[in-house]
């Protein structure tokens, strides 16, 4: 059995899974603290630190001969339904939750003119939960996939203006997905789950244009796994092994970093990702044929714009704050209970407190609007819309040495 996801993208970081992904789509782009502040607005020119392994490799240019950054996340989404279905059942309840997300970097100088890096991150997240009796429960109960990136990567300061950077992508992915078999109260619950590791590489570039700006660019490349695991049906397992083609995908992004004065820094940023292959969910047997309906998903290109400014208080205070708009990609037409995602709209705010020479405080928080998600499934006439924010609090430690 083979259920099949163009470009289904989610992530675990580290120990800890996203729910109801708080950028657009799947993905998480909580990879630092310092970042947040901003809503992550110019973080592929900013090389605030050892994070930009993640945003932009290339960035490592700027960081001091070693350097380490252990960051932790803890994001909680709330989303729920209100409507109406064919089946008997509640709303489902909040299909969000609080979660957990650290994640951790090391740069170091290995010659005047090149550093090395590795990152753990993942540049995705998902997971929805609903009560088992809720009246979509035959669409979905529990959806949640979740990877681990470890990201070693190499910069190289081709001149005084341009750096240039490279890494690689080691992934692992497990997928979990769960629904009631039947619509009758206490139907059996089948589930589908399976893991396997893949690969990817990300690519930069920085431009120094003078003293005061820069401009980044970076891209990150889709990942192939092959998933393999089991589906059960009450615990039990009836089909092993079964099998998912799962591509998460790719993104590029366009920062500027401007310094305005000695106390002001301004930056932007557009990202895209690429949706637009996440097509349909099919699951299949190892023949090819579905055993099970097939949805379509026919998701869309997405664009994440952020602007966002720092303001040196004094030499151990800077003061932050960002907003930003990420498009949603799934469209009212073919959005599913499992992943109900509209638009969202970012404000954030953060500090950086510097602890001595050697060692700053990285301290953020933003507040993420959710636009109304409507829903109709037609397979049980499923009608409603979706209450949906995020909120999310980071914390970081950098340390020079």
């Amino acid at each position: 059995m083979m259920f099949r996801v163009n470009r289904l993208a989610a992530g675990l970081m580290l120990m800890g899974c996203a729910p109801f992904a708080s950028a657009a789509g799947f993905a998480l782009i909580e990879q630092n603290a310092s970042g947040l502040g901003n809503a992550y607005a110019g973080q592929a020119a900013a090389a605030t630190d050892a994070s930009t392994i993640f945003f932009n490799p290339a960035g490592m240019t700027y960081l001091p001969d070693r350097q380490v950054v252990m960051a932790g996340h803890l994001i909680m989404p709330q989303a729920e339904f209100s409507g109406t279905s064919a089946l008997t059942g509640n709303n489902g309840g909040d299909a969000g939750g609080l979660a957990f997300v650290p994640n951790a970097y090391f740069a170091f100088r290995l010659t005047p003119d090149v550093h090395l890096g590795v990152g753990m991150n993942a540049p995705f997240g998902l997971a929805t939960k609903y009560d088992p009796t809720w009246k979509g429960r035959t669409q979905a109960i529990k959806s949640e996939v979740k990877t681990i990136v470890i990201n070693p990567s190499i910069a190289w300061k081709a001149s005084e203006s341009l750096s240039l950077g490279a890494g690689l992508s080691l992934q692992y992915i497990e997928a979990t997905l769960t629904n009631a078999t039947g619509g009758a109260p206490g139907a059996p619950v089948g589930e589908v789950k399976g893991d396997d590791y893949g690969w990817g590489f990300n690519l930069g570039a920085l431009w120094k244009l003078n003293d005061s700006t820069r401009i980044g660019v970076t891209y990150r490349s889709e990942i192939d796994n092959t998933l393999e695991g089991t589906l059960k049906v009450n615990g039990a397992t009836v089909v092993n092994p079964v099998f998912a083609d799962v591509t998460l995908p790719d993104s590029a992004s366009l920062s500027l970093f401007h310094k305005l004065d000695t106390r002001w820094e301004l930056l932007a940023d557009v990202t895209w990702t690429g949706w637009s292959d996440f097509d349909e969910l099919r699951i299949v047997n190892t023949a090819g044929a579905p055993v099970v309906p097939v949805v379509t998903e026919n998701w869309e290109d997405t664009y994440r714009y952020s602007v966002g400014a720092n303001y040196r208080y004094s030499d151990k205070l800077t003061l932050r704050g960002g907003v930003a708009f990420d498009q949603r990609a799934a469209s009212d037409d073919f959005r599913t209970a499992r992943i109900p995602d509209e638009d969202r709209t970012w404000l954030a705010f953060g500090a950086q407190y510097r602890l001595s020479e050697r060692s700053k405080i990285d301290v953020g928080y933003a507040h993420l609007f959710v636009k109304d998600a409507s829903l109709d499934e037609g397979a049980i006439n499923l009608s409603g819309t979706y209450d949906a924010s995020v909120d999310i609090l980071s914390a970081q430690l950098t340390m020079d040495f």
